[in-house]
């Protein structure tokens, strides 16, 4: 049971308290080309989440059981790069050959997640927070809702407010995208104070 609420826990704080975008600012330039509609932006958040819940555990796996054991982990950041690219290759050429509808509709999305800084982010800090793989997977799966739903509750206030708001011409486009961001960012952080005393 105190291991079901430790995965918990690492669960929500990849959510929540580490959000890899509005906490570690990873992933910020589809967050902000993509964020303008809902469908795509939930299109593109549900592809972060696959490819972040498989990729952590394959790069975790290469690390332990390759890298280390050969002394190179200074080649990480390259292997983990071609792992992800590797991946989100793969899985292209399956969801095309399964179902071509799916493939039309997630479109640019699959390609725009291989150079989605977020990915790599997620593997690193698993690395360094020295997870498990079975923690690495819970964590590569909240750090891919977390940014699911940060892209979506922007998507939700461009859509909803922001175009139908007159706007001063200086804050119009990327300009109020970003200061919203920076909003959302601080709520965010405000989840890393619930943790109690020090």
């Amino acid at each position: 049971m105190s291991e079901l609420l430790y995965f918990l826990a690492v669960l929500l704080s990849a959510v929540f308290t580490s959000n890899i975008l509005l906490t570690n600012y990873l992933g910020m330039c589809s967050f902000l080309a993509v964020s303008k509609e809902i469908k795509t932006s939930l299109g593109l958040g549900a592809a972060v989440v696959f490819v972040m819940a498989i990729t952590c555990p394959l790069n975790w796996m290469v690390s332990a059981w390759v890298l280390e054991p050969l002394h190179l982990e200074y080649l990480r950041f390259i292997v983990f790069i071609v792992v992800i690219a590797a991946f989100v290759q793969v899985l292209e050429m399956i969801v095309e050959r399964v179902s071509e509808t799916l493939y039309a509709n997630l479109g640019i999305f699959l390609p725009l997640i291989t150079v989605n800084c977020a990915i790599l982010g997620a593997s690193l800090f698993m690395i360094i927070r020295k997870y498990t793989l079975a923690e690495s997977f819970v964590y590569g799966t909240g750090s891919g809702l977390g940014w699911m739903l940060a892209i979506l509750a922007m998507a939700g206030i461009r859509q909803e407010k922001l175009n139908q708001s007159k706007l001063p011409r200086g804050l119009e486009g990327p300009a109020i995208a970003l200061v919203v961001a920076g909003i959302m960012a601080l709520a965010f952080m405000g989840f890393s104070g619930m943790g109690g005393g020090n």
